[in-house]
């Protein structure tokens, strides 16, 4: 069975990413990333997304992760805080502390697409 069978499949994944987004949204660090962004089609995006890196059906069809993220400052803080969010929303979904870290694992393989900046000298 493949990561996204495991977790759930699509009712899974799709209320891990309305969760993920509620705990983002909240996070005075990250929201200021998010403004002006339609969240809906950010969420479909997300969902296609983790759906086909899990091993799932889902096609997705959007930029490069690199090409995605390359308008924003994202340094390392901000990827860590963003996958710590997606860890702790499977927590809370109860998803078992095996599946989070083949998650958590996937994830943080993304790290050198996304971070594009090193952090601000004080």
């Amino acid at each position: 069975m493949t990561l996204y069978e495991r977790l759930g499949g699509d009712a899974a994944i799709l209320a891990a990413v309305d969760r993920f987004y509620v705990r983002v949204l909240g996070d005075p660090m990250l929201a200021p990333f998010f403004k002006g962004i339609e969240m809906s089609k950010l969420k479909s995006h997300q969902f296609a997304f983790l759906s086909q890196a899990l091993g799932g059906p889902q096609w997705y069809s959007g930029a490069s992760m690199a090409q995605a993220h390359a308008h924003l400052r994202i340094e390392q803080s901000h990827f860590n805080a963003v996958a710590g969010h997606l860890v702790e929303t499977l927590r809370e979904l109860g998803v078992k502390d095996n599946l989070i870290a083949e998650v958590a694992a996937e994830v943080t393989s993304l790290s050198n697409q996304i971070v594009n900046t090193g952090a601000a000298v004080a």
